[in-house]
């Protein structure tokens, strides 16, 4: 894996972004949704508005069923927010992502940034099978690797 910026490795280690990915391919290996984790060195607005630009770019809106899921960390300033697209979002709705987002933001706190992001992860992936159930021929169609922002 090819060495990551300062600011990432401040949270998280190479094995750290590998288990990382690997709970990605866990959490969509039961779905027929997206999921990605992004980091990013700052957010200087709403982490939720950057989180939606991210998605975008991302191109995370673009699943048939509308069902991706985009967890997004600002490193620097401590930002977290977690985007579920509209299919996703219609089934579990709000308090489900602010519960999830402070789950998180607790691990983080106690500076457990791989377990909270795997728990995260993990419990996406749940919500996500329950849902949206893998079909025959459904295919990963966006790396499971952790998307980094530029400094």
């Amino acid at each position: 894996m090819a060495r990551h910026p300062k600011w990432v490795r401040a949270i998280l280690s190479d094995d750290d972004l590998a288990a990382i990915a690997r709970a990605v391919a866990e959490a969509e290996g039961h779905t027929s949704a997206e999921v990605r984790v992004h980091l990013d060195h700052s957010c200087e607005g709403d982490a939720l508005q950057q989180a939606i630009k991210v998605f975008e770019r991302l191109g995370m809106h673009r699943t048939a069923a509308r069902n991706g899921v985009l967890v997004y960390i600002s490193v620097t300033d401590r930002k977290l927010a977690v985007i579920g697209d509209k299919g996703i979002h219609e089934r579990v709705g709000e308090a489900y992502w602010q519960g999830l987002v402070a789950a998180v933001r607790e691990r983080l706190r106690q500076q457990q940034s791989r377990d909270g992001l795997v728990f995260a992860l993990a419990e996406v992936g749940r919500e996500l099978s329950r849902h949206f159930p893998r079909r025959p021929g459904d295919k990963n169609e966006l790396s499971d690797d952790v998307s980094l922002g530029s400094r």
